[in-house]
């Protein structure tokens, strides 16, 4: 798979930020991306040496939202968190921290 096609965006939360300043980063990920595919991503995209990779699929669920409380449905999705060399740090996660 292309690297571009595996890694659609970086998930940007309060745990994850934590997790980030020991070294652990999450990724939202396509479905079909296996563990040998997301580190190679994630080592090209990032310039980084990835020691681990975990995935997850993230099931979806139903969240009421509006005014009405009109009830919608989250799609599921694949979650990795990979786990850098020591040391290593990637720039998009500290600039979230920064703020």
């Amino acid at each position: 798979m292309d690297a571009f096609r595996v890694i659609i965006s970086p998930l940007i939360s309060e745990k994850s930020m934590n997790e980030a300043a020991k070294g652990r980063y999450s990724f939202k990920v396509a479905v079909a991306a296996n563990k040998k595919d997301i580190k190679k991503a994630i080592e090209e995209k990032f310039k980084v040496n990835v020691t681990k990779v975990t995935t997850m699929t993230v099931k979806g669920r139903s969240a009421k939202a509006g005014v009405r409380r009109i009830e919608t449905l989250k799609s599921p999705f694949k979650k990795a968190i990979a786990t850098l060399k020591a040391g290593e740090k990637i720039s998009i996660f500290d600039q979230g921290a920064a703020k």
